[in-house]
């Protein structure tokens, strides 16, 4: 069995989420730590839970999302995985921090690794499958776990919200084909875990999210 752990980060209030299998290796998703206070409370959160981080996934790879990617890839030894069509954000991290008025110091570090559309992870006995949904970020994707019952989402969909399509390469109407085509058609009971925000499930949307 798996288990959803969010930890909340940095002023965009990030959701950061730590999926555990019962051997205790882990995935780290969206480390979005921005502090040196904040990367230790991801470290001691993993070490007092004894955890064995094995991947780093990134839902996209917008800069509140990617804060924590060079530390974690250094701490752990990982490298980051994420859809190419966000490549062209990495480097931009740090120029667009310094817009939003904070100073990085790094960019994230180059991708170890590309997740496409319908790719299959095995971990911890269950499957992770990677659904490319474009519109919020041209590589955005959400990670469903069918056995699990859990879909990690980024920021594709909120509770009773959905994400912002107005940064470059987004588009309105491509993220909402998307949402109702790979997530809106899984089954009602699916927990969504967003990128900020609470969990919802595709229930509570397809009935109460005023973008369907």
């Amino acid at each position: 069995m798996l288990k959803v752990h969010t930890l909340i980060y940095s002023p965009w209030q990030e959701n950061t989420y730590v999926v555990s299998a019962e051997n205790g290796d882990c995935i780290i998703i969206d480390p979005g730590c921005l502090t040196a206070e904040e990367q230790q409370h991801l470290v001691n959160f993993i070490s007092s839970n004894n955890l064995n981080p094995t991947k780093l996934l990134n839902t996209h790879l917008h800069l509140d999302h990617v804060f924590g990617n060079r530390f974690v890839c250094e701490r752990y030894n990982l490298g980051a995985e994420a859809h190419k069509d966000d490549e062209f954000w990495i480097e931009q991290t740090v120029p667009y921090a310094a817009q939003m008025g904070m100073q990085l110091e790094q960019n994230p570090p180059a991708l170890k690794g590309y997740l496409e559309h319908n790719q299959e992870i095995e971990f911890g006995g269950s499957v992770i499958k990677v659904l490319h949904i474009p519109g919020h970020s041209p590589g955005g994707i959400a990670l469903y776990c069918e056995k699990e019952g859990f879909v990690i989402a980024g920021d594709v969909l909120f509770r009773e919200s959905v994400g912002r399509a107005d940064l470059p390469g987004g588009d309105f109407d491509t993220l909402i084909n998307g949402i109702k085509t790979h997530l809106l058609t899984l089954p009602k009971e699916t927990i969504v875990y967003s990128g900020h925000g609470p969990t919802t499930t595709i229930e509570h949307e397809s009935k109460h999210n005023m973008f369907f």
